[in-house]
């Protein structure tokens, strides 16, 4: 996937007041797959998301899309400490903690409130992805997130 220096500046101008928060900061601090950060994770749906929806001309509205996807995983906590948050039931529980917490901070559109609750879907059986920008961050997370997982472990010893 390459995107061009206007395409990740357009991406930028979407974040605009949502990636130089002192939330993101903390997502950073935080392990998501193997040795990649919350931040990282987010930042790498956000940019392939825009890439499917450039290429293969799906159409969703790109503010929404880039917005969704930077907050569809903003539940702000370490889900690896144990009893944490739900511990191993954190992928049933994450999507509505991260729609929460982003409603308390930021005002979201219909379509950004779907992306975050149904990003987890099928896992979320009844949080449907309801718009193609859904859809697009749904599919984009579950490839980001099998890659990061897979590829990028941290190495033992």
């Amino acid at each position: 996937m390459k995107l061009t220096v206007w395409e990740i500046s357009e991406i930028e101008r979407h974040l605009e007041g949502l990636n130089q928060t002192k939330e993101a900061a903390l997502m950073k601090t935080f392990v998501q797959h193997g040795s990649i950060s919350t931040y990282d994770h987010v930042i790498r749906v956000v940019r392939f998301s825009f890439y499917l929806n450039r290429r293969f001309h799906l159409g969703a509205p790109e503010s929404e899309l880039v917005r969704g996807a930077f907050l569809h995983d903003f539940f702000l906590y370490d889900w690896h400490k144990k009893g944490c948050c739900g511990g191993r039931l954190h992928g049933f529980a994450h999507p509505a903690i991260a729609l929460k917490n982003a409603m308390r901070r930021y005002r979201l559109t219909p379509v950004e409130c779907n992306i975050i609750e149904s990003h987890m879907w099928p896992l979320t059986l009844f949080s449907i992805p309801k718009s193609r920008a859904a859809f697009i961050v749904c599919f984009a997370d579950k490839v980001c997130s099998s890659y990061e997982t897979l590829a990028q472990r941290k190495r033992c010893g």
